[in-house]
């Protein structure tokens, strides 16, 4: 093996090469491939973060369904509550207007029925007062008095 200065000069200048490398082009690589690694480890970190934020909102949209399905029944229920009330009031209403009409009705036909003796009670005495005027104005005999009576009580 033969060493000369072409052996030196070769090694001088690799070794002004990797001190050249480690001053000014080593550190940007390394500074680089921090910075990637810092934002691949924050990528991670927030892709983290949105599937927990994710499972969060997960819960919270079915939480709020719930509510919106226990709400939505409750409003039913007070509707249907709401709607027998209506119902249970509009059948007091129409009892009561039916009794109304009912005892209205009544009084009416007992006002047709006092009408209609008051109307009697005066026929019967018109023809009272007909037939004892026909009785006195005839003689007074006995077949006379019974055919007279009799023809009264077929008017009356």
């Amino acid at each position: 093996m033969n060493i000369n200065a072409t052996l030196f000069g070769q090694a001088i200048t690799f070794a002004i090469l990797i001190w050249f490398t480690m001053k000014f082009v080593w550190p940007p690589v390394v500074a680089a491939l921090d910075e990637r690694s810092k934002r691949i480890s924050e990528g991670l970190e927030a892709a983290e973060r949105g599937r927990q934020d994710y499972a969060k909102a997960e819960l919270r949209s079915q939480d709020a369904l719930n509510e919106a399905k226990a709400r939505a029944s409750e409003i039913i229920a007070l509707s249907e509550k709401q709607a027998q009330i209506i119902v249970q009031q509009a059948h007091d209403a129409a009892v009561i207007e039916a009794n109304r009409v009912k005892a209205q009705a009544q009084a009416e036909v007992e006002q047709e029925v006092m009408r209609a003796r008051d109307s009697l009670r005066d026929r019967v005495a018109d023809l009272a007062v007909s037939g004892a005027e026909k009785i006195l104005r005839r003689e007074i005999n006995v077949q006379a008095h019974a055919d007279l009576l009799t023809a009264i009580q077929a008017e009356l």
